[in-house]
């Protein structure tokens, strides 16, 4: 049977998910891996008759979406998919430990969040990989860190200062996103909310992506007005970011300089975020049927004399940065993560682009305003510091093309339309190229149309692994400049 071609964000009746067996999900699930289509979820889901298990993959070139779906009646196993498809790795994992099915003959079965209610965890208790021989010794950091971060464990094994092997565990925060979603379906001020804070440095991105599936749902096309304020808010968001990295990473290798003048860049940017609606961080900008604050004549002029000016200061600043022997010494050759292994790994955004590859949800599968303005898939190939350094850049350069060609054309329409209801039994997948890459939301609705099931995943799952092979053979010293390279979440990690 033939998988349900979908576009990102349409909404199609769950009858119309091909049900495949688990054996025919999974072997078509490699073979279109394979043949180049990208995972982009496994998840599972809890119904009246057994648990059933979703696959999502992306033709990126084609814009298409496909879905199938296996369900698990009594079963309790299955063979693995990640032994053939390693990107399924962290979701097979995931689908264990919420489930308790178990993919049989998988490299790496360990929890991957802990506390989850209702799973009993007291056999399956944590084993870090370990290393034995002369002077091998061992460094650990965190789940408690000396700064004001949230909670995450690095074990190192290393000889001397070179560290073999890095083992990443997080799922220290039980906050349970998705199940709130589901208990909060008839507050639609507290769901908007609660989107905005799946990961707070990244509040229009997941905001937008939760929105989007659900007017989708409910079957309302937002004005393009709307849509190119979405987009507005979006690339400042990825501006801000990018430039607040930017100055993490020069202060990392002590040029201060770089330090203080891409801070001062990013607080700019989020200071024209905070003109527009109030919050630095965009927090209350997008809402459930477009957008609750306008771009006022005044407010353009004022926005794009921001944009014309940090355009220059940007390339001024970046060419400081990028001519320094002494930066150039520290970025260059550290913390590769080469294209097949990004590849294998299902990597995403900035980071994947830095190594060659070319995935970006605003050119492969595009949402709001990214329909009406072209974005150039910008890649680097050599996978180090630099180029996810660099890429951050030329990215905030393309961001400062596409506001003024949107911002340059703005739209009239109105602001926001009502929602209405749901429709019923109905399942969509909403994408969204937020600063750190692939952010993907399933919505689904029940026979009444109302929310029974969110699954929500950030890029940093995807990427958390890549940054664990990228210290492999470096000093240790150098952790730290690896791990601002990638600047991943904890909180979207840890739903």
């Amino acid at each position: 049977m033939s998988w349900l071609k979908i576009s990102n964000a349409q909404a199609v009746p769950v009858g119309e998910i091909p049900l495949l067996t688990i054996e025919e999900l999974r072997s078509q699930t490699i073979s279109r891996i394979k043949n180049g289509e990208r995972l982009v979820l496994l998840f599972g889901d809890k119904t009246s008759d057994g648990v059933v298990l979703y696959a999502v993959l992306a033709d990126d070139n084609a814009s298409r979406l496909s879905v199938a779906c296996s369900k698990f009646p009594d079963q309790k196993s299955y063979r693995s998919i990640t032994t053939e498809a390693p990107p399924a790795h962290l979701f097979e994992r995931e689908f264990y430990e919420q489930f308790g099915i178990t993919p049989e003959g998988h490299p790496w079965l360990k929890p991957v969040r802990t506390g989850i209610p209702g799973i009993d965890h007291s056999e399956r208790q944590y084993e870090f990989f370990s290393m034995e021989g002369e002077e091998v010794h061992e460094v650990g950091v965190g789940p408690i860190h000396a700064g004001i971060i949230e909670p995450g464990h690095f074990r190192f094994s290393c000889h001397g200062e070179k560290v073999y092997q890095l083992e990443i565990k997080l799922g220290f925060q039980h906050r349970g996103v998705e199940e709130l979603f589901v208990r909060n379906a008839d507050r639609p001020i507290y769901l908007e909310k609660l989107a905005e804070s799946v990961a707070g440095d990244t509040v229009i991105g997941h905001a937008g992506g939760f929105i989007r599936a659900m007017e989708s749902l409910a079957d309302v096309t937002i004005s393009n007005r709307a849509k190119v304020i979405r987009a507005v808010a979006l690339e400042l968001e990825r501006i801000a970011v990018h430039l607040g990295d930017l100055s993490a990473l020069s202060g990392d290798v002590a040029y201060l300089t770089g330090s203080s003048v891409f801070g001062a860049l990013r607080t700019k940017v989020i200071n024209t975020t905070m003109a527009l609606c109030g919050n630095r961080f965009g927090r209350r900008l997008l809402g459930l049927g477009g957008v609750n604050f306008d771009i006022t004549p005044r407010l353009l002029d004022d926005v794009s004399r921001v944009v014309d000016q940090l355009d220059e200061d940007v390339a001024l600043a970046a060419e400081v940065l990028f001519s320094s022997a002494s930066v150039l010494e520290r970025f260059e050759k550290t913390g590769i993560v080469k294209k097949e292994t990004a590849v294998a790994l299902g990597m995403v955004g900035p980071a994947a682009r830095a190594s060659g590859v070319a995935v970006d949800i605003r050119s492969d599968h595009p949402f709001d305003g990214f329909e009406f303005v072209p974005v150039h898939k910008l890649t680097l190939q050599s996978g180090d510091v630099f180029a996810r350094a660099y890429v951050r850049f030329v990215e905030i350069q393309q961001s400062i093309r596409i506001m003024r060609e949107q911002l340059g054309r703005l739209p009239g329409g109105e602001l926001r339309k009502d929602l209405g209801r749901l429709n019923k039994d109905t399942f969509v997948i909403s994408l969204t190229e937020g600063w750190r890459g692939e952010i993907a939301y399933v919505v689904m609705t029940d026979g009444e149309g109302r929310i029974r099931k969110v699954k929500v995943k950030d890029p940093s799952f995807n990427n958390w692994f890549a940054l664990a092979l990228a210290v492999r053979e470096e000093g240790i010293s150098d952790f730290p400049l690896c791990n601002k390279s990638f600047n991943l979440s904890y909180c979207g990690f840890d739903l």
